[in-house]
């Protein structure tokens, strides 16, 4: 990999996301040998992928190049390779383009998504987890706009504008929202020749309400929200199939739909090599104690979404959200220099800073500790918190300006077919 041998403690940190770059950071220039490994050469905003998947933000915008984060780093390094194996006994990952040795090795591979078992799902559905799945789903929707616009068959246009997102979280309840004010405000200008109450947009949720993770007030306020929108919210559902042009559910509920977007759960994106028992099976998390280090392995650490830390505020492990990824990474590259200096690791304690879901415009809802609100305020206040967070500043501009373009003009700006997208057969 042509690392350059070193006397400096070498920690190899696996993953560019929230986790990752947050320890790459606070590690910098310090008296350590630092190496990043990544299958992309760049760090993803994911909480705006949504965004790109709904034609209003450029896909450069939400993402940065990992060299650039480390530029100014003195003796860390990038490497675009993905890790195949762990040998923990001899402290040596394998990779695709080699074999490298570590003194630490950090986890921070996140999550992927889960289709819990069900194969036709996969197949047929559109994940959104990275740059290029969001990329996909904004062609396939404008592809459908243009299909739905020359066909003469109704019942095909029906399916063409029939848009299923499965997953009440956050991550649907905002794109189903997204693609709502698509319907709302780019179809009757754009596509003047259809019909824009043809477009349904339909949001299935397994509870009994959407945004579980957040309080019931957000929950109900998300749902009329999406309502004054036109979205057609299904809680208590589930599918069963899909076989890219029907979706069946566990009630009498079947949608033509040659678009379903699925958005209802991940499981851990495992490394090989460790030990099965160090895993949480339910989620697929490596067992980690409270200083983040992996059961049994001293020298093996998790972080963020792939790490599970029980504790009695959390005993299902942290949210697998920004925060508690950004947390940890900051605090372990502070534990590892205090253990390389001989002193002892501090243990982590989650600040929760609390969780807030937008739906749209001036259209959000906000829960922390003591004050829960939605609306206007909420809407503004998840614009300036997701602004500030995103990494770059040419990337903060650009995003503010699209933001200001789109409220302005109720418009959006990046529906473009760049790269056409075909669904499997």
């Amino acid at each position: 990999m042509n690392i350059p041998e070193s006397k400096l403690p070498r920690i190899v940190i696996v993953g560019g996301g929230f986790a990752g770059v947050s320890m790459v950071n606070s590690l910098a220039n310090k008296k350590v040998q630092v190496v990043l490994i990544d299958k992309q050469n760049y760090h993803t905003f994911q909480p705006l992928l949504y965004q790109v998947s709904s034609a209003g933000l450029e896909p450069d915008s939400i993402a940065y190049p990992l060299r650039k984060i480390i530029k100014n780093h003195k003796n860390s390094f990038f490497r675009l390779a993905e890790v195949e194996h762990i040998d923990a006994s001899k402290k040596e990952i394998k990779t695709n383009i080699g074999n490298l040795n570590y003194d630490y090795l950090i986890l921070a591979t996140g999550t992927k998504t889960n289709y819990f078992g069900n194969k036709a799902i996969e197949t047929y559905s559109m994940p959104m987890k990275k740059v290029s799945q969001a990329l996909d789903i904004r062609s396939l929707i404008l592809q459908n706009f243009e299909s739905a616009a020359v066909t003469n068959n109704s019942k095909e246009r029906e399916a063409l504008l029939n848009f299923v997102i499965v997953g009440g979280g956050p991550t649907g309840v905002e794109l189903a929202g997204a693609i709502a004010e698509l319907k709302n405000n780019i179809l009757p200008k754009d596509y003047r020749d259809l019909d824009a109450n043809t477009m349904q947009i339909h949001l299935l949720e397994g509870n009994d309400r959407l945004l579980p993770p957040m309080s019931e007030n957000a929950s109900s306020k998300a749902q009329l929200y999406l309502k004054e929108l036109g979205v057609k919210v299904h809680c208590n559902t589930f599918v069963k199939d899909y076989n890219g042009k029907t979706v069946t559910t566990n009630s009498n509920l079947t949608l033509a739909s040659q678009t379903l977007i699925w958005a209802a759960g991940v499981t851990g994106n495992l490394v090989h090599g460790l030990k099965a028992e160090i895993l949480e099976e339910r989620s697929n998390r490596y067992k980690v104690n409270c200083y983040n280090q992996v059961n049994g392995l001293d020298a093996v650490f998790a972080l963020g979404d792939i790490a599970f830390m029980e504790t009695e505020a959390f005993p299902k492990g942290h949210p697998q959200v920004a925060q508690p990824a950004i947390q940890q990474g900051k605090l372990l590259a502070k534990n590892l220099l205090r253990l390389i200096a001989g002193k002892p690791m501090q243990e982590f304690t989650y600040k929760d800073k609390g969780s807030m879901a937008t739906i749209g415009r001036n259209k959000a809802v906000v829960d922390l500790k003591f004050y829960k609100f939605s609306g206007f305020f909420a809407w503004f206040v998840w614009m300036f918190i997701h602004l500030m967070s995103l990494v770059g500043f040419r990337n903060r501009v650009i995003v503010f300006f699209n933001w200001t373009y789109n409220y302005i003009n109720f418009d959006k700006a990046a529906r473009l077919i760049i790269r056409p997208f075909n669904k499997s057969e």
